[in-house]
């Protein structure tokens, strides 16, 4: 189970990586591409401040490709070396998994990035 407090926490769930109160997203389904990137400027309950400076987010890009690249070995690894399947459908199923991942892996890299600059901070009511 997820504990608030965690990094892991923050990043699964999109919330506030200060105070872990609130989702960080205008819409928490990521399948909504047209509200995919669109985010609150500040956490209302602790006013964490998103966007740390202009174009931040700029830098997940690095994080989601780490991630995608992440996901088309373990596609591999299932699809080619464990069930067996011939290269080319296994290539197939590479494409179609991080075409239909591909809002996930958006969101999880902003919360990953994110997160490698805020800190929780379980004093942040005390702190306001």
């Amino acid at each position: 189970m997820l504990k608030k407090g965690s990094k892991l926490y923050s990043i699964l769930t999109g919330t506030c990586p200060k105070c872990h109160e609130e989702s960080m997203y205008l819409e928490k389904n990521p399948y909504k591409l047209n509200d995919l990137y669109k985010m609150n400027d500040t956490c209302s309950h602790c006013h964490t401040q998103y966007l740390i400076e202009p174009s931040f987010f700029y830098g997940a890009m690095y994080v989601s490709y780490g991630l995608t690249v992440g996901i088309g070995v373990a596609i591999f690894v299932i699809s080619n070396v464990i069930i067996g399947f011939p290269v080319k459908p296994t290539f197939i199923g590479i494409i179609v998994g991080i075409i239909a991942l591909m809002p996930v892996t958006a969101r999880l890299a902003r919360n990953i990035y994110i997160n490698m600059f805020i800190a929780f901070d379980k004093n942040w009511k005390q702190n306001s």
